[in-house]
């Protein structure tokens, strides 16, 4: 397999050894500081790639985006406050655990968890993608297209708790795509005059503004409504070791959380928060002990939290052998790809396949590297950052975003337009629209019109093309399909709780 001369290519480079360490070190922190996501990190230290080899570049987002993961479970269970949202299902046992002297061993159980799940997501991805790429170098443009509407609709309906407002941020994605010059006629769209933005909406500033600045407002936003500050919890010392033994029930949990873990992670826009809760609810009503989860379950940890992990692998499947990222973190590393000039989709598995196999030798050296680092210093790195006061953290965060727009292309309007979008994605976090639809459609949307254009050229004009291949039509049926099904489920849900009010 391919894998195996990647892994001794990766093994044999130092530098790009040492660039998995730092990237695991990085990605831990991150996930650990309360207010920042390993997607804030990956879109801040996204115009330092600019000056790194491709390989270097992607792997060193790409661990972070992993050591990230991981990371949010070590504030949710020390601190009561996840790092990520899909740490929020890690707390409700992790946290217990803490309270009662068993943080260390709670922190051991979600490190080799993550460590199990990513590993089986990762080895899922290098067995599958090679066939996945193949039947997609098969696909045309109608098909190409329809795998975007389909990718539109789901990412748009599923994520977040309102279809509407799903749907909007997915279209508000889109409008902000289409700004700068036609692709066809080279006319200008919605510019207003302005000669900035003839060239478009850059990536770099928007994803800053939208995942550091939005977080960071959200964040203060949260603090100044709180009523007290986060707190270290107790940690016995005698608490900190994990036998075996204890570990052997959490086994079964891991490895179903790492098969649904990998499967989510396939369909894009679904992410980690939705594998874990999953898996935590399929842990706990398979549990020999139900009653215990929720107080205190080393299983309660390790069923999330190896589904969290999971994603990453997985979720690199789409990216690569269709252009359509299936997270947020993918939409960033598809920026990368292009910076680079690196033409993400069925093509890539024939035009740069060593790059590929490289990208997931260096995946899996990243989870044996945060494994490592968390295993033996999780606490300690936590109570690090604990000590690190708001007051110093969110004006660095805040100098070092704006040195990041700015230095990406030299530009001041790049400042003006993340400082914009820092705005956008505060009041749609505060609003309750769907950050990841924005984000994600508007880095398809130009693929999407450019196959959209391509399929019409192909049948003159008309539209049925898409009906009449069978492939398009598939996928277009599945778009449709699950906006029904959101839409009943959403439907049911109001009808129990109308119920309940009935009751009471």
């Amino acid at each position: 397999m391919e894998i195996f001369p990647a892994l001794l290519t990766v093994i044999t480079d130092p530098t790009l050894i040492l660039a998995i360490i730092l990237a695991a070190i990085v990605g831990m922190v991150v996930g650990a500081t309360p207010g920042l996501t390993a997607s804030a990190a990956i879109a801040m230290l996204l115009p330092v790639t600019f000056y790194m080899s491709p390989i270097f570049a992607l792997a060193f987002l790409y661990v972070i985006g992993k050591s990230g993961r991981y990371g949010g479970s070590v504030a949710a269970i020390l601190f009561n406050t996840p790092g990520t949202a899909a740490s929020a299902a890690t707390q409700i046992d992790g946290y217990p655990l803490a309270r009662a002297g068993k943080a260390g061993k709670a922190m051991k159980v979600a490190t080799i968890s993550s460590v199990i799940g990513d590993l089986m997501g990762d080895v899922m991805l290098v067995i599958g993608f090679g066939f996945i790429a193949v039947i997609a170098l098969k696909l045309g443009p109608p098909e190409t297209f329809a795998i975007y509407f389909a990718a539109f609709v789901v990412i748009g309906s599923v994520i977040g708790k309102s279809i509407i407002k799903g749907l909007i941020s997915a279209l508000l994605g889109i409008i902000v795509a289409m700004v700068g010059l036609d692709p066809i006629s080279s006319e200008e769209r919605y510019t207003f005059g302005s000669f900035d933005l003839s060239n478009g909406i850059g990536l770099v500033p928007l994803m800053i503004g939208v995942f550091v600045l939005g977080e960071v407002f959200a964040q203060l936003e949260a603090r100044k409504k709180a009523k007290g500050e986060i707190k270290e919890n107790p940690n016995d010392p005698n608490g900190y070791s994990l036998s075996f033994d204890e570990y052997r029930p959490c086994i079964p949990h891991a490895i179903r959380g790492g098969f649904i873990g990998a499967g989510i992670g396939v369909l894009p826009g679904l992410g980690s928060a939705i594998a874990a809760f999953i898996s935590y609810g399929e842990g706990k009503r398979r549990a020999k002990n139900p009653e215990q989860w929720g107080k205190g379950a080393l299983e309660g940890i390790a069923a999330p939290e190896a589904a969290n992990n999971a994603v990453s692998g997985p979720s690199m499947a789409p990216l690569l052998a269709l252009g359509i990222p299936g997270s947020t973190i993918g939409a960033i590393l598809l920026g990368v790809f292009l910076i680079h000039g690196i033409q993400v989709g069925p093509t890539l598995f024939l035009t740069d396949k060593e790059l590929v196999y490289q990208l997931f030798a260096c995946g899996m050296l990243g989870i044996i590297a945060y494994g490592l680092i968390g295993y033996f210093g999780a606490s300690q790195m936590a109570r690090l950052i604990l000590r690190v006061p708001s007051s110093v953290l969110y004006p660095l965060i805040f100098m070092t975003a704006f040195v990041a727009a700015y230095s990406a292309r030299g530009s001041v309007f790049d400042v003006t337009v993340m400082v914009a979008a820092g705005f956008v994605g505060w009041l749609m976090r505060k609003y309750d629209f769907n950050v990841a639809a924005f984000v994600i459609s508007f880095v398809l949307a130009k693929g999407a019109e450019e196959t959209f254009r391509q399929s019409l050229l192909m049948s003159d004009g008309g539209a049925m093309i898409f009906i009449e291949r069978p492939i398009a039509a598939a996928f277009l049926f599945i778009g449709i399909a699950a906006m029904g099904f959101r839409i009943r489920q959403i439907m049911k849900e109001q009808r129990i709780v109308k119920g309940a009010l009935g009751d009471a």
